[in-house]
């Protein structure tokens, strides 16, 4: 269980990374989308051709759907990230988009996948929750003298929804599509789900490719900028995230872990998210501001493992 946790906390170090990689290569929102999905690309097709493929694993159409449905929805969620990151930062931008998935993933999870199997489990789970958002809203609480300067406005707002909608959905369709018999439970619990997980990593590939390409060409507009350096950059990025999506998926899969669990403790990556716009990016942030973010940030930790052991309380 121990080793399982461990490996569960992984996505928050490399999707953490993300946003102060892709800061660092530059690029617009239309770039790092494209670029890092490109990177995502290649890291499936190597699993695919590399592993799955060779060791037998089963690919059929459901897989190929899931795959493909998932990596489309990745890419918006992808896309007005990267526009919420240019709007408001990647240290304010990273908790208030962490605090919308961990409520969204972790409900969803709880409900239409029924891993909240006790009244006692869902008390518990509820109230971590509560701590870990808590902890969002004071990491992202503006400075007094900064609150007619701050960038949470109706465009940031509309960012933050779609970017949430985008990886609920990412997070949530490959468990709930085996739950409702779509992926019959022979090919979901083939290697106590890690095959499954593993399989639909080339076509999520291939989903996010063609989903990046769809929105930068007809909802960003930049299809004359799209092959530039900034984008070839980003193949870093997308390598960094393709780390942290194939332990999430693994950690999900396990049964001793679960999708709530697995999703929420890598929103972890609103640790180092923040600290590393702080710290890296050299984001400005007042005394009063860096006191609410330490204090946000033990609440963030307090909650992750509370629900990281949310089975003790079963």
């Amino acid at each position: 269980m121990d080793f399982a946790i461990i490996m569960a906390l992984l996505p928050a170090l490399f999707w953490g990374s993300v946003g102060l990689v892709s800061s660092k290569m530059g690029g617009s929102a239309a770039q790092q989308t494209l670029g890092m999905a490109t990177g995502a690309l290649i890291f499936g097709l190597i699993t695919m051709f590399g592993f799955v493929m060779p060791n037998g694993y089963y690919m059929g159409v459901d897989i190929w759907v899931v795959g493909l449905l998932s990596g489309l929805v990745w890419a918006m969620g992808m896309a007005f990230q990267f526009l919420l990151f240019k709007q408001m930062g990647v240290s304010l931008g990273v908790p208030l988009s962490t605090a919308g998935q961990i409520i969204m993933n972790a409900l969803l999870a709880a409900t239409m996948l029924g891993e909240w199997t006790s009244v006692a489990m869902w008390i518990v789970g509820i109230v971590s929750i509560a701590l870990v958002v808590t902890g969002a809203i004071f990491i992202s609480k503006p400075d007094k003298g900064d609150l007619e300067k701050s960038k949470i406005d109706s465009k940031s707002i509309f960012y933050l929804i779609m970017s949430t909608v985008g990886f609920m959905l990412y997070f949530i369709l490959p468990n709930f599509l085996a739950k409702i018999g779509y992926v019959s439970e022979e090919t979901r619990a083939a290697g106590h789900g890690l095959n499954y997980m593993t399989a639909i990593v080339g076509p999520q590939g291939i989903g996010q490719a063609l989903g990046a390409l769809f929105i930068v060409i007809f909802v960003l507009r930049e299809s004359k900028t799209m092959f530039e350096k900034p984008t070839q950059k980003n193949l870093i990025t997308g390598l960094i995230w393709a780390l942290g999506n194939i332990f999430m998926f693994a950690s999900a899969a396990n049964p001793h872990v679960g999708q709530t669990i697995a999703t929420t403790l890598s929103q972890l990556n609103i640790i180092v998210g923040t600290f590393g716009g702080i710290f890296i990016l050299k984001e400005k942030k007042s005394s009063a501001q860096m006191k609410a973010i330490i204090f946000g940030t033990i609440l963030v930790v307090v909650g992750a493992m509370i629900i990281g052991n949310i089975h003790a309380f079963a």
